[in-house]
């Protein structure tokens, strides 16, 4: 019996995108919170779409640590937007694919007829992660707010230790695994020694990714990105964490990050840890034509899956075999690929998994491999290494770039798929009709 394809069960249109530059964090809180960074993102599309802010269904952003005065932040967003007070909005979190999930859920409200007209997208300002106190500072500060009396305070300063002000990284512990122990840095090295992949192959992805995002930027190849301005008028209008200077020979300078001192995963190799947003305009059939839109590429069909999380970083692998399968296609029937570059050596990774007869057999329940997926069809203008990954906007952004990559290559269907923290894969189809 033939396989059915998983398909949306209507057509999903995206229409358009942008998303803000993304800013390496330096140290300080950067100059956007996720709110700023949102609407930077959806602002300038907003202008250029023929219907009002009112006229959206809903609003879906993913994001992952936005702040204690930010929850729900798509709702805060879309009420700064402007969509106005009967516009629902709500906040989707998938770790790394959050932004992904966004636009599956809008598409999935589009598809079941239930929306029209959908803005989505992912934000994350991780340079905006708090500091925590550990539970015996918290629960000091308990016994200070409960005491009564002068003798009952003197007990419980007595019991103060100066340690108890050391802080506690919110954003480190978010990408450490708690299932496992592992953070996400240890989980690359783990796939990497499974695969062989050796520390000057990680070093050259790096390096590639940081050539192809510089040569883009210079040949004006990414018009998703708009220009943002900060509360002291500075403008902000390309990735700032691209590095054109570098070379191998720096690369290989850097110690390793995770597994002291023997490992192959440093700095160099790895996301940058960055503050950013995208934001994405998806409609039905009939909102194209009421509104007469343009179409950016059509939403085809999204595939989750799940593995250990001590190997998370092999989670693509995982999500594109079965999409590939549903949709009955092979790995040359795509035109262009972009998988988020969480490590260097974690891409590398699901490329060897992908071709590995005995992983397809054992793991990806195959009979056969997928495929080798050619290196110039993959981030052809680089990707989380040299341009950061901003775990709720990834998701977002890398749909939004491949749509962008297939009008710019007049080719047709692209692949965009992430790792995400916790052992998940998140795979998305897109096409479009080229002239």
């Amino acid at each position: 019996m033939a396989t059915t394809k998983k398909k949306y069960a209507k057509p999903v249109y995206l229409v358009d995108g942008s998303r803000t530059p993304f800013l390496k964090v330096r140290g300080r809180p950067g100059p956007f919170k996720h709110a700023d960074l949102g609407i930077h993102a959806a602002r300038s599309l907003l202008l250029r779409m023929p219907f009002a802010a009112t006229e959206f269904d809903e609003v879906i952003f993913g994001s992952t640590m936005p702040g204690p005065d930010e929850a729900n932040i798509a709702r805060i967003v879309a009420l700064r937007l402007g969509c106005g007070d009967h516009v629902p909005a709500y906040t989707v979190q998938r770790n790394c694919a959050s932004g992904m999930q966004a636009l599956d859920n809008a598409a999935m409200s589009i598809a079941s007829g239930r929306s029209d007209l959908v803005l989505a997208g992912g934000i994350e300002a991780m340079s905006h992660a708090p500091l925590l106190f550990h539970l015996n500072t918290v629960n000091w500060f308990a016994d200070w707010w409960g005491t009564r009396s002068i003798g009952q305070r003197l007990k419980v300063l007595a019991d103060f230790r100066p340690r108890m002000l050391a802080p506690v990284i919110a954003l480190l512990k978010g990408l450490t695994d708690p299932v496992v122990g592992l953070n996400m840095g240890q989980t690359a090295e783990q796939i990497a020694y499974r695969f062989g992949i050796t520390r000057a192959q990680m070093d050259q992805f790096a390096l590639e990714s940081h050539q192809k995002l510089h040569a883009a930027q210079q040949q004006d190849e990414l018009p998703e990105v708009t220009p943002i301005f900060d509360s002291q008028g500075k403008v902000y209008d390309f990735d700032d964490g691209v590095r054109a200077d570098s070379s191998l020979k720096k690369l290989a300078s850097l110690r390793p990050a995770f597994d002291k001192p023997y490992g192959l995963v440093t700095p160099g190799n790895s996301a940058q840890i960055t503050d950013g947003a995208a934001a994405l305009v998806l409609a039905s059939e009939a909102a194209v034509k009421k509104h007469d839109l343009p179409v950016l590429a059509r939403l085809v069909s999204t595939e989750w899956a799940a593995l250990s999380p001590a190997e998370m970083g092999l989670g693509p692998a995982h999500a594109i075999a079965p999409l590939l399968k549903s949709q009955r296609l092979k790995v040359g029937d795509i035109d262009f690929w972009e998988i988020n570059e969480a490590f260097a050596a974690q891409v590398l990774a699901v490329l060897a998994a992908l071709n590995d007869k005995d992983y397809c057999r054992q793991q990806l329940g195959l009979r056969s491999v997928v495929g080798e997926i050619p290196r110039e069809r993959l981030n052809i203008h680089g990707g989380g290494v040299s341009l950061g990954h901003p775990v709720g906007a990834s998701g977002a952004r890398i749909v939004l770039h491949l749509a962008r990559v297939l009008e710019q290559k007049n080719a047709r269907t692209g692949v965009a798929s992430l790792c995400i923290g916790g052992g998940q894969g998140g795979a998305m189809l897109i096409e479009r009709s080229p002239s």
